[in-house]
């Protein structure tokens, strides 16, 4: 069955999905190998589908293949698929130009963290609309870190206390997300640092474990497992009455 997306929804989420994915083998590009099955794409559209903010999803795809991720998505819900380009940055821009003006709220996301929960996606909304011109949502770092020189030696420890691993889908007001893109003069591969080159704060929200992304085979076995795990933050269902 489609999802019905929320028509008094007040987020739009742009998905570049046209990268090929080099890490993870060869293949087909990256948004579209399978995880169990299914197309990580169609694993990302579906849980973005099920936040009740998200008014619409447009899918950046390689330019070849625009018609074919379309049939692939119908079935999952009502999804506005463009031409991507060769960089990131492209893909963002060509499906940012397709959200209409009178949408406040625009979330980046990453087709290859195709687990991360609805409520992540909800909780980073939730921060734009409480006045965040930008939000990203973040795990702290668990791992030691160490500053190397170019040569292997080991200059220092960092202090992970202050670092944090930053996930998607990242939110921005509209009109600020616009600006960055106008304004950037080289490629980037993560839209809140496009904003904060415009001196503009960007805030943190909790991400989560099942938001990971999938870059090498490793991770495609890790997802298969997670697959199975239940977004903790969602609470179990009620049981039904005793007959």
């Amino acid at each position: 069955m489609t999802a019905q997306l929320n028509a008094r929804g007040d987020v739009a989420v742009v998905v570049p999905a046209a990268g090929a994915g080099l890490r993870l083998g060869p293949g087909a590009p990256k948004a579209l190998r399978l995880l169990e099955g299914e197309p990580l794409l169609v694993h990302a559209v579906r849980r973005l589908a099920a936040a009740p903010s998200v008014r619409m999803i447009v899918v950046a795809a390689p330019r070849a293949d625009v018609a074919a991720v379309q049939a692939l998505l119908a079935p999952v819900a009502s999804v506005t698929v463009v031409a991507g380009g060769a960089e990131r940055q492209e893909s963002v821009a060509a499906a940012l130009a397709v959200v209409p003006d009178e949408v406040p709220i625009v979330l980046v996301h990453d087709a290859a963290r195709c687990l991360t929960p609805p409520s992540v996606t909800e909780r980073v909304a939730a921060a734009v609309r409480g006045g965040a011109d930008a939000v990203i949502p973040v795990l702290p770092v668990v791992d030691t870190i160490k500053e190397v020189s170019a040569d292997d030696v080991v200059l220092g420890t960092v202090d992970r206390s202050v670092l944090r691993a930053v996930q998607t889908p990242q939110g921005f007001r509209a009109a600020v997300l616009r600006a960055a893109h106008e304004a950037a003069a080289d490629s980037h591969t993560d839209d809140a640092g496009a904003v904060e080159k415009l001196g503009i704060p960007v805030r943190c929200v909790p991400g989560s474990d099942l938001a990971l992304k999938i870059t090498r085979p490793l991770d495609l076995a890790l997802a298969t497992h997670l697959l199975a795990m239940p977004d903790p933050e969602t609470p179990p269902a009620r049981p039904g009455p005793l007959v």
